[in-house]
């Protein structure tokens, strides 16, 4: 009969991730933590408590705060209490973790995607090495038009995690989400 408990999901873990899904990233909202990676786990800890870690986008992310309190809040309003939030940075987010879903959105919306890959197994959460020399890559497409023919304004955009780019064939700006 103990087996049979231990090998039966835990449903309130199971809830737990549900609620979390509509936690939306404060500064994409139309994208949730989840779907952009932030959201690493949802688990119960050694003293029983429901614990969800989160990672940020990178280590200097100002929305870690906001996220963690609108963790908090839908945790409470669900019921989930208590509950305790945990923020790790090893293994370094990567834009490997955002979700083919999170991609089209991101477009939608007027972002373009990161493009390519930044580890060898996309989406798998392994450790790698930080580098400091930019990688040649091929300048994103258009989110609005489709247009390949674009080019970078500023390194930096609306956030520092994405660079502004203009594409010359509809003339509009637009923000990159730059891959790490």
């Amino acid at each position: 009969m103990t087996a049979t408990l231990a090998a039966r999901p835990d449903t309130t873990l199971d809830h737990a991730w549900a609620v979390l899904e509509a936690v939306p990233d404060p500064e994409i909202p139309v994208v949730s933590i989840r779907e952009l990676g932030i959201l690493r786990d949802v688990r119960r800890a050694a003293d029983g408590v429901l614990e969800v870690v989160i990672t940020p986008t990178y280590s200097g992310c100002p929305a870690m705060s906001q996220i963690a309190e609108d963790v908090g809040l839908a945790l409470d309003a669900a019921g989930f209490t208590p509950h305790r939030i945990a923020t790790v940075l090893a293994p370094a987010w990567t834009t490997d973790w955002i979700t083919v879903e999170a991609r089209e959105k991101l477009r939608a919306y007027g972002i373009a995607p990161p493009t390519g890959n930044c580890t060898s197994d996309a989406g798998a959460p392994v450790e790698k090495v930080v580098r400091f020399m930019p990688r040649p890559m091929a300048a994103p497409t258009c989110p609005r038009c489709g247009s390949a023919h674009t080019e970078r304004l500023a390194q930096f955009g609306s956030t520092a995690c994405k660079a502004l780019y203009r594409c010359i064939d509809c003339r509009e700006p637009f923000d990159y989400f730059k891959p790490y």
